[in-house]
């Protein structure tokens, strides 16, 4: 591939995500942006609904016809929890290699993609977060928790994000749990007078969800000692932040094998 550009599809074009990512991957010598799909603004030009930096291609509203018609590499996923899995089966099942930046797969959405992934031998990845900054928060935290096993989660997202808690939550969580060389302490407060007050629990780690207008991607991770606090905290203040590791999954997804869970795996 290091000779031939990256022919890469974008699922959900046309999103305010998909905008972005579609500048992004134009900007890049190394990859041709291809296919652009988007139900809600078929037919239009990429071009004419973005209006800058972006190929003049066609936006088509059906993934399987489209990706029969024009050949791809890879293909970017960022529409919705119930699309996204179909659109990783319809890739893998093309020879295409899907990257699924949708929030929200379930853990039996993920069997069926690996299973299918290793069945055609083509691979994929599920990225919670492909913020670089939003990477190393999960790796300070898994870190963290070797020696700080009691930890909470706080996490914020813009008024439209459909899922919660967030994927980027869920991976921490698992990524804490992992790492812990000791249980944590019992739940401190028995009393609950308010359901759902603690939040939700999950690897035993209590998990805060906020919707807010005004706010994009934000990370609060605690833990708590004798006598002493850690937080670790990431800010996406622009959908750019996650720019650069769309396009590293991009570059790496091909030379992976299988089902690959979380940007984390491939930068190093």
């Amino acid at each position: 591939m290091s000779k031939t550009k990256i022919r890469v599809g974008l699922a959900g074009a046309a999103g305010r995500m998909g905008q972005t990512v579609a500048q992004g991957i134009h900007k890049q010598p190394d990859m041709e942006l291809v296919l652009a799909i988007d139900r809600e603004h078929s037919g239009q030009s990429l071009l004419d609904l973005i209006g800058s930096h972006v190929p003049d291609i066609p936006i088509r509203p059906k993934l399987g016809e489209a990706l029969d018609e024009v050949p791809c590499d890879v293909l970017v996923d960022f529409t919705h929890p119930s699309a996204a899995p179909q659109h990783a089966v319809s890739a893998l099942r093309r020879g295409v290699a899907p990257i699924i930046g949708t929030s929200g797969m379930l853990s039996d959405d993920l069997k069926e993609i690996r299973a299918l992934s290793e069945e055609v031998g083509v691979p994929a990845m599920v990225v919670p977060n492909f913020a670089i900054g939003a990477v190393l928060m999960m790796r300070f935290a898994e870190m963290a928790a070797r020696y700080l096993p009691d930890c909470e989660i706080v996490e914020m997202h813009h008024d439209g994000k459909a899922d919660s808690p967030s994927g980027t939550a869920l991976r921490t969580a698992d990524m804490v749990a992992n790492a812990r060389r000791r249980r944590p302490t019992e739940n401190y407060a028995p009393l609950i007078k308010v359901e759902g007050a603690r939040g939700a629990l999950h690897q035993d780690v209590q998990i805060h969800s906020v919707r807010l207008k005004g706010m994009l991607a934000h990370q609060i991770v605690m833990f708590g000692g004798e006598g002493e606090t850690l937080t670790i905290r990431h800010d996406s203040l622009s959908r750019s932040s996650f720019v650069e590791g769309v396009n590293a999954a991009i570059r790496t997804v091909l030379q992976t094998k299988g089902l690959t869970v979380g940007l984390e795996q491939v930068l190093d």
